[in-house]
This record gives structure tokens, sequence and C-alpha cells, in this order.
């Protein structure tokens, strides 16, 4: 029996068989958990309804998250098909690509509101969406990076995007752990993965590479290592965790320069 067995999950951002989503599916799976996804544009429909069958899954549908009525005809969805649901991951982030190069003080305004929409409110909006269907002591889970809490090159507004994220997972924790189902929410900051949405970022291959020089254990971050700490995070054994900006980035966040040899 694994950790998740018998809960069913909500996956929200698996876009291809690289994603952090995915590796956190693969781990739900693993753990025994029942999986529905949810995937944004047509375009991305080829590449997960495979991935979702290939864990047992039938119950994958498309939202756009900017759209409240596509929320709330997910939820209605996955309340027909699942009753109640345990657990719900927000793998969802966006900036136009413009706005991730040269100064960050030239952000348009239409991009800043773009990228705190889909990157931000709709985690605010899912968990809101999810809660009736939610069962008590269930989880909710989003992802963030350090950009949020440092000024990384080349993340601009992103990164002013996930320190607003991880605001977010606060307040939410504060009102879902008041209300009488005592939902948990949390955060993993996970460390730079080649993912399609990292490869949009200007430089993001020589910052992964330096990454690995820096980090206290050498290395990289794979999304398995990512999909461990979820399953934990939305496991009962983390049932009095909750609020929390995880992070699994092999120590690269507490490290300082970087030892000769």
């Amino acid at each position: 029996m694994g950790i998740l067995t018998g809960k069913k999950a909500l996956i929200f951002g698996v876009a291809n068989d690289h994603s952090i989503a995915w590796g956190i599916s693969q781990a739900f799976h693993r753990e025994g958990a029942e999986l529905g996804f949810s995937y944004a544009g047509d375009k991305l429909e080829r590449r997960v309804r495979p991935l979702a069958a290939s864990l047992g899954s039938d119950f994958v549908e498309p939202c756009d998250v900017s759209q409240d009525a596509d929320i709330a005809t997910v939820m209605e969805k996955a309340k027909a098909r699942f009753g109640e649901i345990d657990i719900l991951v927000h793998s969802i982030a966006f900036a136009n690509r413009d706005d991730l190069s040269g100064p960050y003080y030239n952000v348009s305004r239409d991009g800043f509101k773009t990228a705190m929409d889909v990157s931000v409110y709709s985690f605010t909006a899912l968990a809101r969406a999810a809660l009736p269907i939610m069962k008590p002591g269930g989880s909710m889970l989003t992802l963030t990076y350090l950009g949020s809490v440092r000024a990384v090159h080349h993340y601009n507004v992103m990164g002013v995007a996930k320190a607003a994220l991880e605001a977010s997972v606060r307040y939410l924790a504060m009102d879902m752990g008041a209300d009488e189902k005592r939902i948990r929410v949390n955060s993993i900051s996970a460390g730079p993965i080649r993912t399609l949405a990292v490869a949009g970022i200007q430089g993001s291959r020589q910052m992964i590479s330096e990454f690995a020089k820096v980090s206290l254990l050498g290395r990289n971050i794979s999304i398995d290592d990512v999909g461990n700490s979820a399953a934990y995070l939305c496991s009962d054994l983390a049932s009095g965790v909750t609020g929390e900006i995880h992070y699994v980035d092999a120590g690269y966040n507490v490290a300082g320069f970087p030892a000769d040899g």
C-alpha cells in the first residue's frame, strides 16, 4: 500500500513527459492515488491524453484557467466522476516571452496582468472552485521558484508573480485551515529543470549547468525529486504541514559561494 492509496487527485499543468506536473503524477500513481488531469489548449491534448492513459486515468479535461466558466465546468465534471477529491495540484505559469528578457521595468501593463492572472490568481480560483468537492483533511499544492525571493536574470515578471503566489499560499492556508474541512495548502520551490516552461527563459541551459556546481548536493534536480516531495506533502504523513514553501533544490537556496574544486 502506498502513502496515497485511496486518494483522488486532480492535476493541472501537465504539458509533456518532461513536466514537473508529470513527475508529480507518476509519484502519485506509484503511491496508489487515482488521478484526473486537465490540460490547457487543444495542442496539448494529444500529449496529455496518452500520458494519462499510461497511468490508468480516463479523466482528461480541457481548462483555460483564466476563465472562471472553464474552471467551474472541470470541477462539475470532477464531482460527477470522482464524487470528492483529496488533492489539487496547480503547476501552471505563463508570461509573455518579451516580458522575460531585457529590464524588468519594461514589462507592459497587459503583460503584468497576464502573468499575475495565469500564474497566481489561477491557483486561488482553482482552490475556491475545488473546495466544495474536497474531502476533509485534503491537500492543495502549487509550484514556485527561488526567483520569488531573489533577483534572477531573465526571470523578471515571473519572479514577481511567484512572490505573489507564495503569499497566496500563506493566505489560502490560513483560510482553508479555518474552514471546517481543514484543507492544507503548500508549495514546492523546485530547482531549475529542463521543462517546456524553463526553455522559454533566456540562458536557462547555463543556469542549469551552474546550478549543479553550487547546490549543496552537487547535482541538478529531476521531476522525480519533486514528485517524491509532492507525494509526501499531499499524504497523511504531512498532516501537520501547511502554509509552507518546501524547497526541492539540492540545497541551492542556502548555498553561498561554491568551494574551490
